[in-house]
């Protein structure tokens, strides 16, 4: 095979020393199989066209500057154009047929926005490659179900490795799943007999630069026809109307990077595709696609059934990702809770009959675990020396005690490499003030096979007189074979779920333990909370509050306050965590958010100033909180009073009415604590809506709606479905907000609050 074409992006010279930096969405040339136009909006005037204008449509790209899209492709072609435009089918294929090259063809015109530009390629369909299974609806429908028949995430990958192959047509096509160091493993393959198998090989994540991997998952196919292309520069390089050259992320056409191309040559490889696998807007992994005997152009109908392809495994791989954890999730807390039930039972301390049950190493699957009460320390299983568990505690400290991990304990600090044996990895929550548990993980030692040594990722030449050094991508790919060390199995996001449940469930028995102090919370809850609602003028009003399951203490709050001019206040707040902590946190924020609602604000500002006012709590603490300012009904209205709202991450009230339930427009701002402060223009941004005289409003806590397994959307729904029927039935407020308490089927984990209000009837302000 002969060597690639010299190729000179845009942007310059490149070897592997910038190609981290290297701005390759922006090459200043295309791939000769199409040409490109990029196009003035709304005029559709070229502004930058690709210099193969001159050989496809028989004008230089001096003439063709300026033109109009109809004037060049006729306007049946402008037609389709305009119409994907209004469509928003943009990033479809559009048959046509145009002369080219002096004769009439079928071409694909594809069409997307670059900025201020759109960008129209043509590319013909003559000369492609067919697929050796017929792209049809019936063929594509076929392959999706045998994807979705597979049984787990190897067995698909391997499913779709033949499908991809076999719609393609490539020699080889695999599947490559990046790891949480974006190195890349060959999971599934596909190829020709007579290849030798990559299968299970890995390849160092310099192969794969951040900006390729950004584009990867803007763009879900990169295909590159021949890898001895000849680039075609676009004309002019920089645009004129914008002063950069054209962004082509999104292009199908693209010139790719001389690194590349060099890599792919030195692999032997003729052509290549790649297909993106994204898992919840992340790269997860590539069908890469390579070829060995010339040049290989698939049509772009197959291109583009390859594509949905890869669009279904990535869906179907976040699928059984999300059933996986959800599985090991349920057997964690079906474990803690026999746990807990035991250490509930016993009347001793409940840090060492949860230390000497051992179980809680196996929770989430750790080799040991440490667990400091400020004063001793207790552990079970494999753990370091106590100066190394003290270090990794410190190192994953958060103030708060929220949950922290790593799998590499000695990134953090190069000491802790000595107990990478028993402590590899671990695991930290807060425990009150000064205690805290660690789980420890010890490293798992694993052979991996490389597709060339990722050490010896470049090669050094000389140029042809001897007199400089050019860094170019390495040309050995042959296996090698290294021991990796020092990192345990990873830590998952139910991991941490779980080690975050448990520290609530156990701060719970902790208190549970301690008469005092549960005397002190219930107190301080029952001064602060109303028991009933005071009689205000327009509103009928009650209130419920339900502990957390277990009878914890939670952060509710709620609280109804006369305004001026006859409006009321309506509050509905939430401080993250349980016990006494929680609840004086919960009496300075209800105190204070009062103060400035009678002090004038609004519902927006009163909240903007309760958020500065978290940030200087001890604690660290986080809340949420709704405020509604009713105003009822002026004298000879309609009966319909207005309410102005205002939520800092909080769920929205619901405006029920016989006729249903829905949620109400409420401009939202972060939860308070966070500190970011009143954003731009939302010091005095109120959603306003109209009360009918016959509706009530519901506030409430998300302790109301939250539940194991079952969505919020749902949840919210059965919880408007049965307020409607409750005020259609014509109940009264009281035997409404009773009915409602248990609207929704099980008991979450939070305690609840709601609050309904209905205006009073035939009542009026002048």
């Amino acid at each position: 095979m002969s060597q690639p074409q010299e190729h000179v992006p845009a942007y310059g010279e490149v070897d592997l020393t910038t190609c981290e930096s290297e701005p390759i969405h922006v090459p200043g040339a295309i791939q000769p199989h199409g040409f490109l136009l990029g196009l003035e909006r709304p005029s559709h005037r070229v502004v930058v066209a690709s210099q193969n204008t001159a050989a496809l449509l028989g004008r230089a790209p001096g003439s063709v500057l300026g033109a109009h899209l109809a004037d060049l492709l006729g306007d049946d072609v402008a037609e389709l154009v305009r119409t994907a435009l209004e469509d928003d089918t943009r990033d479809e294929a559009l048959h046509a047929r145009l002369v080219l090259d002096g004769a009439e063809v079928d071409v694909d015109v594809v069409v997307h926005l670059s900025g201020e530009r759109l960008v129209v390629e043509v590319e013909p369909a003559t000369g492609v490659e067919g697929p050796v299974s017929p792209v049809s609806y019936r063929a594509t429908r076929g392959a999706v179900a045998r994807l979705a028949g597979t049984t787990d995430v190897d067995a698909l990958c391997r499913r779709l490795a033949r499908e991809v192959r076999g719609v393609l047509g490539f020699d080889r096509v695999m599947v490559y799943r990046f790891d949480a160091q974006w190195n890349g493993e060959v999971v599934a393959e596909d190829h020709r007999e007579g290849l030798e198998p990559f299968f299970g090989l890995r390849y160092p994540a310099s192969d794969i630069p951040a900006q390729a991997r950004r584009l990867y998952t803007l763009n879900w196919t990169r295909l590159i026809a021949d890898v001895d292309y000849r680039p075609v520069r676009l004309e002019p390089l920089v645009d004129p109307g914008t002063g950069a050259p054209l962004d082509l992320s999104h292009s199908v056409l693209r010139s790719v990077s001389p690194i590349h191309l060099e890599y792919l040559h030195n692999m032997g490889v003729t052509a290549s595709m790649s297909i993106s696998l994204i898992v919840d807007g992340r790269l997860w992994g590539l069908v890469a696609c390579h070829h060995y005997s010339g040049p290989h152009r698939p049509g772009y109908d197959a291109r583009s059934a390859a594509e949905f392809l890869g669009q279904t495994t990535s869906q179907l791989v976040g699928e059984r990702a999300r059933s996986r954890e959800r599985d090991e999730a349920l057997a964690a807390q079906e474990l803690m809770s026999d746990v807990l039930a035991g250490v509930s039972a016993q009347g001793r301390d409940p840090l060492t009959a949860l230390v000497e049950d051992g179980r809680v190493a196996d929770l989430l699957g750790a080799g040991g675990v440490a667990v400091w009460d400020g004063h001793r320390l207790l552990t079970c299983g494999q753990v370091p020396a106590w100066a190394a568990v003290q270090r990794a505690a410190r190192l994953l400290g958060r103030a708060d005690g929220a949950v922290t991990f790593t799998d590499q304990l000695s990134t953090l600090d190069p000491r802790l490499a000595d107990v990478t044996g028993t402590a590899a990895g671990a695991l930290r929550i807060g425990l009150d003030r000064d205690g805290w548990l660690l789980w420890f993980r010890p490293e798992q030692p694993e052979l991996v096979s490389w597709g060339g040594d990722p050490q010896n990722a470049e090669v050094h030449e000389l140029s042809a007189d001897g007199a400089s050094v050019r860094i170019s991508p390495r040309k050995s790919f042959e296996k090698w074979q290294e021991v990796v060390r020092g990192r345990s199995l990873p830590w998952r996001p139910w991991h941490a779920a779980t080690a975050e449940r448990l520290r609530g469930q156990l701060t719970a028995i902790m208190l549970g333990r301690s008469r005092g102090q549960i005397a002190i919370a219930e107190s301080l809850q029952r001064a602060v909370v109303l028991d009933e609602a005071p009689e205000v003028p327009g509103l009928d009003v009650h209130a419920r509050y339900r502990p957390a399951a277990g009878g914890q203490l939670g952060g509710d709050w709620w609280d109804l306050l006369p305004l001026s001019g006859g409006r009321v206040a309506v509050v509905v707040g939430d401080v993250a965590g349980h016990g006494v902590h929680a609840a004086a946190a919960m009496a300075q924020l209800r105190t204070a958010l009062r103060a400035y609602l009678l002090e004038g604000h609004s519902p927006a500002a009163a909240l903007d100033r309760l958020d500065a006012l978290v940030t200087t709590l001890n604690g660290n603490h986080t809340a949420t909180a709704v405020v509604g300012v009713v105003s009822p009904a002026a004298e000879g209205s309609s009966g319909a009073a207005s309410v102005d709202l205002a939520s800092a991450g909080h769920p929205a009230p619901l405006l029920v009415t016989a006729q249903g339930a829905v949620a109400l427009q409420v401009p939202t701002r972060p939860m308070l604590g966070l500190g970011f402060g009143p954003t731009s223009g939302t010091a005095d941004e109120v959603g306003t809506t109209t009360v009918p005289a016959d509706a009530a409003l519901l506030f409430f806590s998300d302790g109301l709606v939250e539940r194991r397994r079952t969505s919020l959307s749902e949840t919210t729904r059965q919880l408007g479905e049965e307020a409607a029927r409750a005020v259609g039935e014509g109940l009264d407020v009281a035997a409404v907000a009773d009915r409602l308490l248990t609207a929704v089927p099980g008991r979450g984990d939070d305690d609840t609050t709601l609050v309904l209000a209905r205006l009073a009837r035939h009542h009026r302000v002048t």
